[in-house]
């Protein structure tokens, strides 16, 4: 697929699972211009569907992210319960529970109404593709796609393929992703954990080992990594880093670094501790940090002004800003 000639209003894509994710994907397509099929598989999931994207419309009007009505982006949404509507579809998401008997169901009654053409992919953190795509009958097909909250911001997603997936289709969907305000990475070999959550939980658990043993606080860790990794990592990742502030002394560091680092596999006790007593996080003031409701509410209402304020950024940092500077003076 050539980025440069594809009509998004041409191409419907079909989302089943319209939790919170799911209705933030919505909107992220709605916004590229895509009719959208949202199928319901869960009945509560039609109650909040429709105020759930809405708002998220209204909001992006407001930010000035979206410049028609939220009205004329939802128009291309159709909220149903019923699987059939997605035979027209180019590509269809499936966003349910991280449950491998649960999407597989709701795989069969996808492939039963679509046409063989039709992309399939899963909005899944923790199951390998590989694993999903054989509860499928056609894998080469089957890819995931790895999102993070809120879709309709973040310029984050992960394309993957598995072992079965035909890698040309896989890029066809790293081009299109494009169009739906994303900085993609292509991800041409399965591994669990993906990219991204492959870092980041070496990060979760040296965090973890850090306060565990005394060595900080949770609140020095969380410092440390807001004002060092959290200043620079929305203009570049890590091996861009390491070009930027001298290579050799990262190689000089590693040989006395490396062996005293945490390498356990088990969950640490930290963490069991407060999901074994119920504690959720934010979602019900019961984490790593002390909430009170009302600063439980506040977190989460902060975080949603941060992603529109840290969109404006990086809107100005694209990964190819530099080569855009280039060309600029070069034309001079």
């Amino acid at each position: 697929m050539d980025k440069n000639i594809i009509d998004t209003k041409e191409l419907t894509i079909g989302v089943v699972g319209l939790g919170l994710m799911g209705c933030s994907i919505c909107t992220c397509l709605l916004m590229a211009g895509h009719p959208v099929i949202a199928v319901a598989p869960i009945p509560d999931d039609l109650l909040h569907a429709e105020k759930r994207i809405l708002g998220h419309l209204k909001k992006l009007k407001e930010e000035q992210v979206i410049e028609r009505d939220p009205s004329a982006y939802f128009q291309k949404c159709t909220i149903t319960e019923d699987y059939s509507r997605l035979k027209g579809c180019y590509l269809v998401i499936e966003c349910t529970l991280e449950n491998i008997d649960i999407k597989k169901t709701v795989f069969q009654k996808i492939e039963a109404v679509v046409a063989k053409t039709c992309l399939l992919a899963s909005n899944t953190s923790a199951i390998p593709i590989t694993m999903l795509q054989e509860q499928t009958a056609h894998p080469k097909r089957f890819f995931g796609l790895h999102w993070a909250e809120p879709s309709y911001i973040s310029r984050f997603l992960e394309v993957i393929c598995g072992e079965q997936s035909d890698v040309l289709l896989g890029e066809s969907l790293y081009e299109l992703s494009h169009y739906w305000g994303k900085e993609p990475t292509l991800v041409r070999k399965d591994i669990r954990g993906f990219i991204t959550n492959r870092l980041m939980y070496a990060m979760y658990r040296e965090a973890i080992h850090l306060v565990e043993n005394g060595y900080a606080t949770v609140e020095d860790v969380d410092r440390a990594c807001r004002n060092n990794p959290g200043y620079w990592m929305t203009l570049v990742g890590v091996f861009r880093w390491m070009d930027l502030t001298g290579v050799p002394a990262y190689h000089t560091v590693m040989k006395d670094l490396f062996p005293t680092l945490a390498n356990t596999t088990a969950v640490p006790k930290l963490i069991d501790d407060i999901v074994s007593a119920g504690g959720k996080g934010v979602s019900n003031a019961k984490g790593f940090h002390t909430y009170s409701p009302a600063e439980a509410k506040l977190w989460e209402e902060t975080f949603m002004e941060f992603s529109y304020e840290i969109r404006k950024l990086a809107a100005k940092y694209p990964e190819d800003v530099v080569k855009k500077k280039m060309s600029a003076k070069n034309k001079k």
